[in-house]
């Protein structure tokens, strides 16, 4: 017996402390992440916003950030911690639930519980939509990990670890210090 493909009401159907997120017409639930993730995702956050949203420090400005959007790529539906759009491509963050723009730049936050579907299933999505960057930050490992898109591949163009302080691409006039990103 065949299975019928997974739909955006069974997504919807998903109890609140879950995130859902279909790939390839199956439905994945996830459990709401911890501290540590949360923690890492604002942190960045803050780093980014002042210089490359509101322009602020001397940074260029010129992007929208957004946490956890709703990416509505083709027939998928994905939800990455940290978004991140250039303004000539989406000058406004549109009204309602979900984006069918992808984004430029993405960061995951892994966990144990999404790192496989992270590495695997979403970097596969991302690459066919064209995201140019994906950042994959690992709170327990103290790590960062930066990849570019090179034709329909991400290539990685660094792993970082600790308190480095870097300087990644598409934000590489940033001296991002790792330390703020973990929780003690």
């Amino acid at each position: 017996m065949t299975q019928k493909p997974a739909t955006y009401a069974d997504l919807e159907a998903l109890p609140p402390d879950k995130i859902g997120e279909l790939i390839g017409g199956v439905l994945y639930a996830s459990p709401r992440p911890v501290m540590a993730h949360g923690w890492a995702a604002s942190k960045l956050h803050g780093e980014l916003y002042g210089p490359f949203d509101r322009g602020g420090g001397g940074g260029p400005g010129g992007w929208h950030f957004v946490f956890e959007p709703e990416l509505h790529l083709g027939d998928d539906v994905l939800v990455p911690d940290l978004a991140g759009w250039r303004r000539e491509r989406m000058p406004d963050v549109p009204p309602g639930v979900g984006v069918k723009v992808a984004p430029d730049w993405l960061c995951e936050v892994l966990s144990p519980s999404t790192a496989s579907l992270d590495r695997d299933r979403k970097l596969t999505v991302y690459a066919r939509e064209g995201v140019r960057h994906v950042w994959l930050v690992d709170p327990r490992l103290r790590t960062l990990e930066v990849f570019r898109l090179e034709g329909s591949h991400y290539v990685p163009l660094g792993i970082h670890t600790g308190g480095a302080t870097v300087r990644a691409e598409p934000f590489e006039v940033l001296a991002l210090e790792l330390r703020v990103l973990w929780r003690n």
